[in-house]
């Protein structure tokens, strides 16, 4: 007998969509919004955790704070025998790359890049432009974010309203 996931219905959005909002929140204040008890809204986040809908609870925390200052996105340019796995490997090995990805189009894989300035910026950058299969790195610094309320500009949806205080 194989067991199937529970169906994802109307109430386990709202449980989610309250739970990105404030994921601090507990199961009786979300029950309260939403029209169910403290233990239901528990049972079902059990079981989205359970079935991978949930995985996991973050804090957002706004970088420049933390003292990343300088943001970039970099195309990687690979050997053409380099695999996705390889340039995971190495990718993990820098805190400051906050994303990593393979795409489409003529770069390998897109990297997104924190660091305390330019010169920092600068280092990391070298460091990886000196890994044996990079081909060549092309390099976009950010400038301003135009969605301050974005996960990538680091802050939660719900202090978008708080977001030109914090420039």
């Amino acid at each position: 007998m194989t067991s199937e996931a529970a169906p994802f219905d109307e109430l386990d959005r709202r449980i989610v969509r309250a739970l990105v909002d404030n994921a601090r929140a507990s199961f009786a204040e979300i029950g309260a919004t939403i029209g169910l008890s403290a233990s239901a809204v528990k049972r079902r986040v059990d079981r989205m955790r359970r079935d991978g809908v949930i995985t996991g609870f973050s804090a957002t925390v706004r970088p420049a704070a933390l003292g990343w200052r300088t943001e970039a996105y970099v195309e990687v340019y690979c050997d053409s025998a380099a695999p996705p796995r390889r340039l995971a490997e190495v990718v993990r090995g820098y805190p400051e790359i906050t994303a990593a990805m393979t795409v489409t189009g003529a770069a390998d894989a897109l990297l997104h890049i924190r660091a305390t300035d330019v010169g920092h910026f600068e280092e990391v950058l070298e460091r990886i432009r000196s890994e044996p299969f990079i081909r060549k790195t092309v390099s976009s610094l950010v400038l301003s974010h135009l969605l301050p309320e974005s996960p990538e500009a680091g802050l939660h949806p719900s202090a978008s309203e708080d977001a030109t205080k914090l420039r």
